[in-house]
């Protein structure tokens, strides 16, 4: 027991359905992986009672990997300088969400670095081009950091950048570049990239303009527990004010040339460990998303008897974990299906907006 916690009043306050602290929260994190593991699973029994887990078929698409942030932790970026950096063009792009459609995907991920050369006027030419021609695809794109970055350029503000963009068809915004919500891990991983505050600011702005967005966190590097705990927190208040994410994405660092090689890598064990306690604490969210494309298949299926709901995705295209020389299993719709129903639940193929649009027998 620590002070007035202990582990079976937070058991009798999970039960309740009652909010957990972030002290208990942290206090949890010490505890065994399977007391985390049964009450995450009973907060995802609660939440999700039919039993069923979803993905979504997209792509991933990278429109330049030149960035001036240089994070520690990312092997993709490239200096403009660089032989092998580049800049996707436009044909290429639409080429790209072609094969997507065919594929039978619903929902277009663009993400790239912070790159000095791009006005605003080339990402909404770049989604107007793709509404055009495909209507129908979900622009789910460009993170915090991104937008940051441009309302700087530009000289406007974060409102202004996201109308412009939702003005241009715009559907959801990613969580990621958030890395640890901790302005002191932020400091010593990322120091050129954007603020806690400024992504705060980006999420509730899309938010109050009507644009859903998801939550990120990527832990195992030099983060400690406080600091996982100080970011679901900052999630669950902005969440307690909007109601605006509609699902929460941890994953951990993966090394491979960046500049924190010298780390151990996250364990299976840990992941499961994070991935609960997100369960638990956030308990505003009602989708959490496991990741078996950093934590292979077999993990991302053991992960839904830890809290998640969601194994993401059927991506036609990975570059930036790849980057590392992790291996990155893309698993085929049959195979993910199959995966799903292995581990004892229902597949469902679902939208950018977490709607099932086909259930699968």
């Amino acid at each position: 027991m620590t002070g007035n916690i202990s582990l079976e009043k937070i058991k009798d306050k999970i039960f309740e359905g009652k909010r957990i602290t972030a002290e208990e929260a942290l206090y949890l994190l010490k505890k065994d992986i399977l007391t985390l593991g049964i009450l995450a699973d009973f907060i995802r029994r609660e939440k999700n009672p039919e039993n069923m887990v979803t993905f979504v078929i997209d792509r991933n698409v990278n429109y330049t990997n030149i960035c001036v942030s240089q994070c520690k932790f990312c092997a993709f970026y490239r200096n403009k300088s660089d032989k092998d950096a580049f800049l996707l063009k436009k044909e290429e792009l639409l080429e790209k969400v072609k094969e997507l459609v065919n594929w039978g995907g619903t929902t277009l991920l663009m993400q790239g670095g912070l790159n000095p050369d791009l006005p605003l006027s080339f990402y909404e030419e770049m989604i107007a081009s793709v509404k055009e021609k495909f209507p129908q695809i979900q622009i789910h794109s460009f993170s915090a950091p991104e937008i940051v970055y441009i309302a700087k350029r530009e000289n406007l503000s974060i409102r202004e950048v996201i109308l412009r963009l939702k003005e241009a068809g715009l559907s959801s915004i990613p969580g990621g570049g958030a890395e640890i919500l901790s302005q002191e891990i932020r400091k010593r991983i990322s120091p050129a990239k954007c603020s806690v505050e400024e992504w705060e600011e980006v999420h509730l702005t899309a938010h109050e303009l009507g644009i859903p967005t998801t939550a990120t966190m990527m832990f195992g590097h030099l983060e400690k527990g406080e600091h996982i705990v100080e970011h679901l927190d900052r999630i669950r208040s902005i969440q307690d004010k909007t109601g605006g994410f509609t699902a929460f994405i941890p994953w951990t660092f993966q090394k491979g040339n960046t500049a924190l090689d010298h780390l151990d890598t996250a364990s299976p064990s840990y992941y499961l460990k994070v991935l609960a306690l997100s369960r638990i604490y956030l308990d505003n969210f009602k989708n959490i998303q496991s990741s078996h494309v950093t934590q292979t298949m077999s993990i991302g299926t053991v992960a839904l008897h830890f809290g998640a709901n969601d194994i993401g995705s059927v991506m036609i295209e990975e570059n930036v974990i790849s980057s590392t020389g992790f291996k990155v299993s893309i698993p085929k719709v049959e195979e993910i299906v199959s995966a799903i129903k292995g581990a004892g639940f229902i597949p469902a193929q679902r939208d950018t907006y977490y709607r099932v649009i086909k259930y699968f027998s």
